[in-house]
């Protein structure tokens, strides 16, 4: 059994790293990465060139009032679709509109696609 998750996890760092050698973020176009855990997600806009985090969003900042917004999502693919609007929201504010996305070794599918909806939504570009 544990022979089959190291398994999966060196393809999965295989997968990332095939991903990341295409991208890096600058100031003008920063990298928009998602990570996601079983159950909560994560985002944020990176400068590479600078080694800096620009705007952060996670589900963890949510209120249940915000789940209105989402739409005809529900569940984890609603808190989602937020953390990608407060991205958006958030780099506005920084006068960010082109992003480079990087989904790292997750295919573009349910929560994943969901903030990048959400991050459209909210005025970014990609």
């Amino acid at each position: 059994m544990k022979n089959i998750q190291k398994i999966k996890r060196a393809q999965q760092l295989r997968r990332k790293a095939r991903t990341r050698a295409k991208l890096s973020g600058t100031m003008e176009r920063p990298r928009l990465s998602v990570s996601r855990t079983l159950q909560h997600i994560y985002a944020q806009l990176i400068d590479d060139a600078a080694g800096k985090t620009l705007v952060y969003a996670s589900d963890l900042n949510l209120k249940a009032k915000d789940l209105k917004e989402a739409g005809e999502r529900q569940g984890k693919a609603a808190r989602a679709y937020l953390v990608g609007k407060m991205i958006g929201d958030g780099a506005a504010k920084k006068k960010i509109k082109k992003v480079i996305f990087d989904r790292a070794h997750r295919k573009y599918h349910g929560r994943v696609k969901a903030v990048a909806d959400g991050a459209r939504d909210g005025g970014l570009e990609f």
